[in-house]
This record gives structure tokens, sequence and C-alpha cells, in this order.
């Protein structure tokens, strides 16, 4: 039985309900799926497995990180310092060169309707990765906030990454929600079987999107498919996806920061996902801003758009 969850809930998350999978090794899927708490939700890692872990492998060892190269068009990834630690970066390269994810990778996947997803966190990992959009070359690495790494408390169930050529931009108030942009690339939620390694680039087809409002910031979820998915031929909109896994995607990311003391996050919409054309148009709109931001036409900011 799915129990819809609304705002006016304690901010105390053991009083919340959340999907989670009945099987600690699986993500959510329509067959394994039963509300739990989100502090039972972190029951659920392993009291051994580190920030940089998932259920199948580990990408850090005592001395040397290694995340395995990943090979799209001619991409390929490599390393540089140690895992969990600030010095760590994954750089992307294209043949000899060094590239920039978010700037240099194309938003179009190879199909009509298709786009290009960068991973930066792979699912059943804690480790908070995201493209450093400050840093030359935007090379992947752990967010730090106040000096400390910044992991979540419990593992995401998805690939959670970017969609490259995008920008949410902070200059535009959105006219029905009446709030800005994050200042980063659009956010994209990959639902598919495989856990995918941080780095890959994989082609998607999103099925809807979720506007959330993180601290009065519009900050969409696009929710995706891979193509190559088992699943991609089943899913072709927000309609196909099992009710459980839109639910405990929109409640994982309502309360993932309340273990911090932080306020619930709220979503627009009524709280609706928009299906695939609406995402698509948000995808669209995101890029236009990424192609101002690239020319000059809006000011960069500190931000890395390697045209200094």
């Amino acid at each position: 039985m799915h129990r819809r969850l609304i705002g006016s809930f304690s901010p105390f998350p053991r009083r919340a309900l959340i999907c989670l999978s009945t099987d600690n090794s699986l993500p959510p899927t329509s067959s394994n799926m039963k509300f739990l708490s989100p502090l039972v939700l972190l029951s659920f890692a392993p009291t051994s497995a580190s920030a940089w872990s998932t259920s199948s492998r580990s990408f850090v060892s005592s001395t040397r990180s290694y995340v395995p190269a990943t090979i799209l068009h001619g991409y390929t990834t490599a390393t540089s310092g140690e895992a969990a630690t600030e010095s760590f970066r994954l750089n992307f390269n294209n043949d000899a060169s060094v590239i920039s994810p978010w700037h240099d990778i194309p938003l179009k996947g190879s199909t009509e309707g298709t786009y290009n997803a960068v991973i930066e966190i792979p699912k059943m990992t804690k480790a908070k990765m995201e493209v450093a959009t400050k840093e030359p070359n935007n090379p992947i690495a752990q967010d730090v906030k106040k000096g400390k790494l910044r992991d979540y408390h419990g593992p995401i169930f998805w690939n959670y990454g970017c969609l490259p050529q995008t920008w949410e931009d902070p200059n535009q108030e959105h006219p029905e929600l009446k709030c800005f942009g994050d200042n980063d690339p659009i956010d994209v939620v990959e639902i598919g079987s495989k856990a995918l390694a941080m780095g890959t680039v994989t082609e998607v087809k999103p099925l809807g999107v979720l506007a959330m409002i993180d601290d009065g910031e519009l900050d969409w979820k696009v929710i995706a498919i891979a193509t190559d998915d088992e699943l991609a031929k089943e899913y072709n909109d927000i309609d196909d996806v099992p009710a459980a896994v839109k639910d405990g995607i929109r409640e994982w990311f309502r309360w993932y920061k309340t273990p911090d003391d932080k306020p619930l996050n709220g979503f627009g919409f009524d709280e609706k996902w928009l299906n695939a054309k609406e995402a698509g148009e948000v995808i669209e709109e995101t890029h236009e801003a990424w192609k101002k931001l690239r020319s000059g036409d809006t000011d960069a900011g500190k931000l890395w758009t390697g045209k200094e």
C-alpha cells in the first residue's frame, strides 16, 4: 500500500515514510518496495562500508584511488590524488586532451530524445561527489563544506549525476515557482538496474522531472533511464515508472539533509512529477541558459567556463 507524503510531517525523520527495497542489495523496484523510516534506511548500509564503496566493489585503497576508465565517443577518465581526501580528482580526457565534462561533452545523445549523462555518484554509495564547476576543466571531486568532506548519511539508491551543457541560472526567476536556479548543471537520477561507475558517460532517456526547492533555490531532478538498460523499452514516460520508485526518489531528496538539522526540502507543482515532454522542455531551457553562460552573455562569476 502506498501512502502519499506531505510536507506537514514532523521534521524528525523517524515519523516519515519512504520507499526502500526489501532486499538490502537491490535498489527500489516495483516488486520489492515497502515503506520505512529514513532512519531505518541508514541501517541498510553495511557498517563497514566507506563513503566510496558500492554493494559490488570498492573504489578506494589505503594508498591510492582507482576508478575504471569510462569510454564513450572516445572519452576516458583518470584519477589523481587519494580517494576520500580533498586531493582526489576524476579528470576527463578526449584522446590526449583534458576536457571538461560540463562544457565539452555534448548534451544530446546519438538518437532523438536522448541525452548524455555524467555519473557523479554511483548508486549504493555515500560520498557526495560532483563536477567541480569552479575548477579548471571541471573534474569530479568530493564536495567540501565547512572544511569537511561531505557524505550522505546513507547510500543513494540510484545513479546520480548531471547533464552536460546545462545550467540552472541563478539570475533567472522561474515564472511560476518564483525562485532562482541553483547555479549548477541540471541533476539526473538514473533508475536503471546497473550501478554505473563514477565518471561514466551514458545515454539516457528522460522520463520526467521534479521541481525541488532547496534552501529557496530551484534544483530540478530529471528522472531517466539508460538507453541500454533492460527497462528502457518499458519506460517511456513518467506514468511508466512505478509509483514506489517515484515516491522513493522524492522522499529521499525531501529528507536527506535533516540529520544535519537542516529543514525538509520542498517541491513545486504540488509535488508532482512532470512528464517526459515537460522534462525535455526544462532540459532545453537549461541548455539555452548554458549557451549564454558559455558565450559570455551571462556573467559567469566564479564558474570556470574555459573561456577566460
